[in-house]
């Protein structure tokens, strides 16, 4: 969940539970995603797949429709597939499945341009390499793009959730002297087709976001050798991860001071934001906050952060139990 982090400062990586950016979305966990129009690379296949495979607690997040049971619908009841762009047609064939939401869509053909220019490298004059002159080489700069229109339609209500247009694209370059060829315009539209999946889908669930936090090593106040040391080691235990110990020293340190330095009260909250007790480390910033004399911009950023922290988690937690 954490570790420490060679630097000029002690930090803590930290795990927080952050909501779907679309709620209405991340609460709407029957779906179907259906054959996307002009599909050439997969997306739908991609995005569905994608969404089958999110779990939280070891339980799948979204149950997902089966795709032959979509296509038994489709021939029983005469309907043209043809990434279902009508939202009369997607919330029919939804209501069909037995689906909450049906997700649609349509993709655009992958394009590919080439720009040419020229690199200077440096080169042997001559056999005994006495010399180096410059000389130029061929290259190609190639750029393949491609554009989606995905769409999540609310069966019940036959309106839409979220729409998304996404254009995406890759660089490439290579010089005649280079030994790797360019790829082709099939094999990046994968890739692109594999990036718009992970972007929409992101947006649709839960899903965890990893940050650093700085710890504060040095004293706020005139600190005895004993207080130096419990700060020290304390410290050191958050650096192998032992933070239970570590809390048992940041608080001897607060005793120690009379609750008058910041510092053991802003180690004390990192850890428990570390640890995901959002209010205790609400606490402890606050205690901090109030014994700053000047600004002091890791608690002031401390302070804020967790107030959205627990908001975003509380949201989270919602969409998550429903």
């Amino acid at each position: 969940m954490l570790q420490s982090c060679v630097s000029t400062s002690q930090k803590i990586t930290i795990r927080a539970l952050e909501p779907a950016a679309v709620d209405r979305a991340a609460l709407t966990k029957k779906l179907s995603v259906v054959p996307f129009e002009h599909d050439r690379v997969g997306l739908s296949d991609k995005i569905e797949a994608n969404l089958a495979n999110q779990k939280f607690d070891n339980k799948n997040y979204f149950t997902m429709i089966n795709r032959k049971d979509f296509d038994k619908i489709l021939a029983e009841q005469k309907i043209q597939n043809s990434g279902l762009v009508e939202l009369s047609k997607a919330v029919e064939v939804g209501n069909l499945l037995g689906a909450e939401a049906i997700i649609s869509g349509s993709v655009g053909r992958p394009s590919s341009s080439d720009m040419y220019y020229f690199e200077t490298r440096l080169g042997c004059a001559d056999k005994k390499c006495k010399e180096l002159i410059p000389y130029q080489v061929r290259c190609t700069k190639r750029i393949i793009s491609l554009s989606s229109e995905i769409r999540m339609a609310d069966v019940s209500k036959g309106d839409i959730i979220y729409a998304d247009t996404m254009d995406k694209s890759l660089e490439y370059s290579h010089c005649s002297d280079d030994y790797n060829a360019l790829p082709s315009t099939e094999m990046a539209a994968q890739k692109l087709a594999n990036s718009m999946a992970d972007s929409f889908t992101r947006k649709l669930l839960p899903h965890y976001r990893y940050f650093e936090v700085v710890l504060l090593e040095k004293p706020d106040i005139k600190y005895n050798d004993r207080e130096e040391k419990l700060l020290e080691v304390s410290l050191e235990y958050i650096k192998q991860d032992r933070l239970d110990k570590a809390e048992q020293f940041l608080i001897d340190l607060i005793d120690s001071t009379n609750q008058k330095s910041y510092v053991p009260f802003y180690n004390l909250g990192v850890i428990k934001e570390a640890k995901g007790a959002y209010i205790l480390a609400q606490k402890y910033y606050k205690k901090a906050d109030e014994l700053m004399i000047k600004p002091v911009d890791e608690i002031s950023e401390a302070y804020i952060r967790i107030e959205s922290l627990i908001e975003k988690h509380n949201q989270a937690k919602e969409q998550l139990s429903k």
